[in-house]
């Protein structure tokens, strides 16, 4: 279960670390991770079991959802993390990102996000200047 806010810069060969409290539940499968767009603009990155759960969930989807298969299983890349927890992320999933140095790593649930730190930090700023919504009305803040 991944949660939590990591900020990370990549190297000059578009690779990032790991963050450690992530490294053991990321090494259960082997090491071996997917990468792929999310249609908010950032990136997807999951375990190689996750992956295989939600690909066969995307698998399912009726033809007139043929694009969304497309987004994510078309732009999906397989990637391995090496012995020093780093991971390489291609350089069309950093472009479709906008991702080119300063990241932010979000924890969520059964995957991670990785995002342009500005356009994370830009988006939230957006996110929190508007009504909470419905669902979250119940909750005690």
């Amino acid at each position: 279960m991944f949660q939590g806010l990591s900020s990370l810069s990549l190297d000059a060969k578009g690779r990032l670390s790991m963050p450690t409290r992530h490294r053991d539940a990321l090494g259960a499968s082997t090491g071996q991770l997917t990468i792929t767009k999310h249609p908010h603009g950032c990136l997807m990155v999951f375990p190689r079991d996750e992956w295989e759960k939600f690909r066969a969930r995307i698998a399912t989807l009726p033809m007139d959802a043929q694009w969304w298969r497309r987004i994510f299983l078309g732009n999906a890349m397989d990637v391995d993390m090496d012995a020093s927890g780093r991971i390489l992320v291609s350089p069309e999933l950093r472009t479709a990102a906008g991702i080119s140095r300063d990241a932010v790593l979000l924890g969520m649930g059964s995957y991670l996000e990785l995002w342009d730190a500005q356009s994370y930090a830009a988006k939230e700023a957006e996110e929190m200047q508007k009504p909470m919504p419905d669902v979250l009305k119940d909750f005690a803040f």
